[in-house]
């Protein structure tokens, strides 16, 4: 996978999408092919792709893969194979999603430092009160 993420989740395009690719299928042909190697490329380089035959014939035969995704969420859910989950209108993500078990997380951390501060307050008000 190579490439940027905007600010909206988009995967961005990316230059030389075809030495790339075909610079890693060389790697994998040279370690040995198993079958479940691909690369992932922005939806917006499909148009770009002009391959040697080699990595075509490999792709028809399902030896190596190219997966093309247009946002972050198809790349998550290519990678995690769940998933991502789409918010809804209240905010929330759909249980079982990757994007549901990230909002748990970082409200737990936001607990977490707001009761870290809240502790550190307490600490100093008792220091204040011992002098």
């Amino acid at each position: 996978m190579t490439g940027s993420v905007n600010q909206k989740g988009e995967i961005q395009a990316i230059g030389g999408v075809n030495q790339k690719i075909e610079g890693f299928y060389a790697c994998c042909t040279h370690k040995g092919i198993t079958g479940s190697q691909g690369v992932i490329i922005p939806q917006s380089n499909v148009r770009d792709l002009m391959l040697k035959h080699e990595v075509i014939q490999a792709v028809e035969q399902g030896k190596f893969h190219i997966w093309a995704v247009a946002n972050i969420n198809e790349g998550i859910t290519l990678l995690t194979d769940m998933p991502a989950g789409e918010r809804q209108h209240d905010g929330t993500y759909p249980e079982g999603s990757i994007n549901a078990l990230v909002d748990a997380k970082l409200k737990s951390l936001a607990e977490g430092l707001k009761k870290f501060g809240a502790d550190d307050e307490n600490d100093k008000d008792t220091k204040r009160k011992k002098q």
